[in-house]
């Protein structure tokens, strides 16, 4: 078993070696990537400060007992299981005690290239393609979350050189734009791979 690292150890990595973004409800949001004390990998995590989620719980659970909460046509007290169960049983998340080791995490696209994507492609989807200085492009696509991408073997995000918004590549290479939802069902198989979010783990701090 490896030692876990102190939180100020961690705290410490977090704000000297990575750019926060701002979740416009949790805050200060750091990427990562984690080994643990057993020495399990952890390629994606998300570091944040607890007290925006607690507060959140807070509110949510005053909202609930004025009969103001996104639960309120729920059947009588099964609104506040449902935020409770949101709260406590959702996601994934990670105890920092478990953490032996933390460094950038090669699966993170910078914010300065995040930024240059414009907008959705489509209703809840959004493609683009990469291309990296050494001439190589790859495709990529989202329905939601942003953190973290899969991406091929041997490419770096730190190495991107231009953001096609709003397009594919074919199995030729070639770039296509999206044009429809029915265009892009009719063209699909002509598609290269198109790399996707990847989940993560959420750890919170209490003094980030």
């Amino acid at each position: 078993m490896l030692n876990s690292i102190l939180e100020e150890d961690l705290i410490k990595f977090l704000k000297n070696n990575i750019e926060p973004y701002d979740d416009q409800i949790y805050g200060k949001t750091y990427r990562a990537s984690v080994t643990l004390t057993d020495e399990t990998y952890l390629p994606c995590v998300i570091f944040r400060n607890s007290k925006p989620k607690i507060d959140l719980a807070i509110k949510r659970f005053k909202d609930e007992q004025g009969g103001n909460s996104i639960f309120k046509n729920k059947s009588k007290g099964s609104g506040y299981r449902e935020i409770v169960k949101n709260f406590i049983i959702s996601g994934n998340n990670l105890n920092f005690h478990h953490i032996a080791n933390i460094e950038k995490s090669s699966f993170a696209i910078p914010l300065s290239i995040v930024r240059k994507i414009d907008g959705e492609t489509a209703m809840s989807w959004t493609a683009f393609v990469i291309k990296f200085k050494n001439g190589q492009k790859a495709s990529f696509g989202t329905s939601w979350n942003w953190e973290f991408f899969s991406k091929p073997d041997g490419f770096d995000f730190d190495d991107i050189e231009e953001i096609i918004s709003g397009a594919y590549l074919d199995k030729n290479g070639e770039i296509i734009f999206h044009k429809s939802i029915q265009n892009y069902n009719e063209m699909k198989d002509l598609l290269d791979v198109t790399y996707r979010e990847k989940p993560f783990f959420e750890c919170y701090l209490d003094n980030l």
